[in-house]
């Protein structure tokens, strides 16, 4: 980045420099038409300078965006090697080994967690792929969302802790209208985020109502929390919280992204603030979009 960008100021300065030789040359060899020659050679450096700039700004542009793809590959490949080492040694233990039932089970029972945690990370690159093409439309359908959030927070629950992690405050009978694994890829990546950026065995709560003719889905958390003017910036395509020296986190900076992009693409608004005393809320407010959503709003008003 630095010699490129050394060229490129080089360059600059020798055409601003030539282009200021000439102009002398010039006006010396026809000092009549001095206020012209320097009129047409000020408007000349404006435009040149105007281009040098934008020019400047692609290029640093298409480097961060060249090293973000960078970054994001090297964290899909750390993402998948995980997992299938766990498996893969999950495997060879139950081959090699006579183990009793109960752990055989657990053996199973984390290998699958890991079979799950690669589904997840498919899932965000297959739909990421899908979000590229602007005219995809997601299919639609009748989701019972009060069972999927249900069924997403129980697989992400953390059993290693004596206290709950996630916390479930679910009104019954929540319906929307929408696809299925998309919208089952935005509550996952709003509750494993939740999980990923707070402390060990810290609580997660997760609450999902119908307020005010709306569908209401919120998930809270105690963790690092988000700066402000990092706030318009987290549901860019590849950016992640902190910078790639302090980050110690997993992820591949697509989750936020994609929640971003599918909830516009539903109709619905998410929006992040400040938990108390620390931490961070992130609230997605879902339209009415048929009677069984309305239906869900009235019944809660009641």
């Amino acid at each position: 980045m630095r010699k490129p960008l050394v060229l490129f100021y080089f360059l600059v300065f020798y055409a601003t420099a030539q282009l200021i030789w000439w102009g002398m040359l010039l006006i010396e060899s026809q000092p009549d038409r001095k206020a012209m020659i320097i009129g047409e050679g000020i408007f000349f450096m404006v435009i040149f300078m105007a281009g040098a700039l934008r020019l400047k700004r692609a290029f640093v542009r298409e480097h961060k965006i060249q090293k973000q793809q960078q970054n994001f590959l090297l964290a899909v490949t750390h993402e998948l090697k995980s997992p299938l080492a766990s498996i893969k040694l999950a495997v060879q233990t139950i081959l090699k080994r006579d183990l009793s039932k109960e752990q055989r089970d657990q053996f199973l029972s984390n290998s699958l967690k890991d079979i799950e945690r690669l589904d997840d990370l498919v899932g965000n690159v297959l739909i990421a792929t899908k979000l590229e093409n602007l005219r995809y439309n997601f299919p639609k359908e009748q989701i019972d969302l009060t069972e999927l959030v249900k069924n997403v927070a129980g697989r992400l629950q953390i059993h290693s802790c004596t206290s709950q992690v996630i916390k479930t405050e679910l009104q019954s009978d929540i319906q929307i209208e929408g696809d299925r694994f998309a919208i089952t890829n935005v509550v996952t990546n709003l509750i494993e985020n939740a999980i990923k950026y707070s402390p060990p065995c810290a609580h997660v709560v997760v609450k999902l109502a119908a307020e005010n003719g709306h569908v209401l889905f919120r998930v809270s958390d105690h963790g690092i929390g988000i700066d402000d003017h990092e706030k318009r910036m987290i549901f860019n395509k590849f950016y992640r919280v902190g910078n790639e020296d302090t980050r110690k986190t997993k992820g591949t900076g697509l989750g936020l992204y994609i929640v971003k992009t599918v909830l516009e693409r539903h109709r619905a608004q998410i929006s992040v603030k400040n938990n108390t005393p620390s931490g961070s809320i992130f609230e997605v407010v879902f339209p009415p979009t048929n009677t069984l959503a309305l239906a869900a709003a009235e019944k809660s008003m009641n």
